[in-house]
C-alpha cells in the first residue's frame, strides 16, 4: 500500500488518547461502585498516613523495621494515586477519555511503584532475617546508612524497569481502536491495541520484568529459609510460634502480590484474556493496598 495514502497516514497519527471501558456497568452500579471505591480509596489514604505519622512521632517506631514499613505505607499511597482517583472520576462523570500522555505517566507511575515495592518487599525479609537471625548485630547490619541505601536502590531499580516497559510501549504505532477493555492503563491491554509487531517487544518487557520480579522473590525465599532453620532451633514451642507470627504477615502479603503480578504479566501473550487480566488488576492495584501495610504492622 502506498505509504502516502492520506487515510493510512491519519490512521497512524489520529489516536491521542485511549479510551479505558473497563468499568462499562449501568447507573444503578456505578453509584455502587463510586461509594465502594472512595471508601476503598480513603481508607487507603488513612490507614497509611496514621502509620506513616506514628513512624515519625514516636521514638519507640525509630528502628529499621519500621522504617521500611513507613516508606512502603508511602509507596502504598501513591501506588493507590495513580489508578484509583481515574476510576471514581470514570464512575462519578463517565469520563472515560485518558489522553496519550497523560495514559504513558499513569503507566510509568504505576509501573515504578510496583516494581519498586517488588524491591523493598525483598529488603523487608532480609530486615527480619537480620533480626531474626543475628539480634545481637542488627543495629549494625541495619544501620541507617545501609537502610538508606538499600531504598534507594529501591527505587531506581523501579525506576529503570519502569522506564524501559513504558518507552518500549509507547515506542509502537497505534492505528487501530483506541478503546481497550480495561480501567487502567496497563502494559498487556495497551500491546493489544498496537498494530505493530509486538514480538520483540513481548519478549524484553517479559525478560525484564522477569528478572525485576524473580531475583527480589528468589532473595524473598532465601532470607525465609535461613529464617525458619534458625526458628527450628528454638526449643520453646512458644518463642517458635511467637517468631513465625512475626513473618507470616508479610509472608501473605508477598504471596499475593507477587501471584498476582506474575499471573498478570508474565504469561504467554496468547493465555492473556483481557477480563481475567481486568479482575485480578482490580485485586493487586484497589483491593489489596489498603490492608498491606497494616498486615505487615501486626
Amino acid at each position: 500500500m502506498d505509504s502516502t495514502n492520506p487515510i493510512r497516514r491519519q490512521n497512524q497519527t489520529g489516536i491521542t488518547g485511549f479510551v479505558l471501558l473497563g468499568l462499562s456497568v449501568d447507573l444503578k452500579n456505578k453509584r455502587l461502585l463510586f461509594a465502594i471505591g472512595l471508601l476503598v480509596y480513603l481508607l487507603t489514604l488513612a490507614g497509611n498516613l496514621v502509620i506513616i505519622i506514628l513512624i515519625r512521632v514516636d521514638q519507640r517506631l525509630k528502628i529499621p523495621m519500621y522504617f521500611l514499613l513507613g516508606n512502603l505505607s508511602f509507596i502504598e499511597i501513591c501506588y493507590t494515586s495513580t489508578t484509583l482517583p481515574e476510576v471514581l472520576w470514570d464512575l462519578l462523570l463517565g469520563d472515560k477519555s485518558i489522553s496519550f500522555i497523560g495514559c504513558a505517566l499513569q503507566m510509568y507511575f504505576f509501573a515504578t511503584l510496583g516494581s519498586t515495592e517488588c524491591v523493598l518487599l525483598s529488603v523487608m525479609a532480609y530486615d527480619h532475617y537480620a533480626a531474626i537471625r543475628h539480634p545481637l548485630q542488627y543495629t549494625l547490619i541495619m544501620s541507617q546508612p545501609i537502610c538508606w541505601s538499600l531504598l534507594a536502590a529501591s527505587w531506581i531499580t523501579g525506576n529503570f524497569n519502569s522506564v524501559i516497559n513504558t518507552l518500549l510501549v509507547f515506542s509502537l504505532t497505534f492505528c487501530h481502536s483506541n478503546e481497550t477493555d480495561h480501567f487502567f492503563c496497563d502494559i498487556p491491554p495497551i500491546l493489544h491495541l498496537s498494530c505493530s509487531d509486538v514480538v520483540l517487544v513481548q519478549l524484553m518487557i517479559f525478560a525484564v520484568s522477569a528478572f525485576l520480579m524473580i531475583v527480589p522473590f528468589s532473595l524473598i525465599l532465601l532470607s525465609y529459609l535461613l529464617i525458619v532453620s534458625s526458628v527450628l532451633k528454638i526449643h520453646r514451642g512458644s518463642g517458635r510460634i511467637k517468631t513465625f507470627s512475626t513473618c507470616i504477615s508479610h509472608l501473605t502479603v508477598v504471596s499475593i502480590f507477587y501471584g498476582t503480578i506474575v499471573y498478570t504479566h508474565l504469561r504467554p501473550s496468547s493465555n492473556h484474556s483481557l477480563d481475567e487480566d481486568r479482575l485480578v488488576s482490580v485485586f493487586y492495584a484497589i483491593i489489596n493496598s489498603p490492608a498491606k501495610p497494616l498486615d505487615l504492622q501486626l
